[in-house]
């Protein structure tokens, strides 16, 4: 079995929040949501690294794990975060463009759930 080489990343899908952990110490998160409305998609709020743990890969990790579980489930991400947005740009074999109308409505249920902040 090969030996894992990055943080454990998992879905709070419920709360909102894709989690990194190492030696089950939580040392990231990426807080999102599933924009209402179709086309759904994933909307990256904030991305997080605990002090002390910058600078190992974690937000990287996170970001990258965020627009292949989108992949899987066959949806866009809109990276509002401005972390995600610059890694998308660096990334753009990764990270597909979201189409301007969707990061629009994403922005307007953004503002009309400051809770999501």
């Amino acid at each position: 079995m090969a030996e894992q080489t990055g943080p454990e990343i998992r879905d709070g899908r419920a709360a909102g929040r894709l989690s990194a952990f190492e030696g089950g110490e939580a040392v990231g998160v990426i807080a999102y949501f599933v924009m209402d409305g179709e086309p759904a998609g994933l909307v990256a709020v904030h991305t997080v690294v605990e002090p002390g743990h910058e600078g190992k890969g974690i937000g990287g990790a996170l970001v990258r794990e965020f627009y292949a579980m989108a992949g899987r489930e066959g949806v866009p991400v809109v990276p509002l975060c401005p972390y995600a947005a610059k890694w998308a740009s660096r990334h753009p074999d990764e990270a597909p463009e979201a189409p301007d109308a969707l990061v629009e409505r994403a922005k307007t249920q953004l503002a009309s759930h400051p809770e999501l902040y």
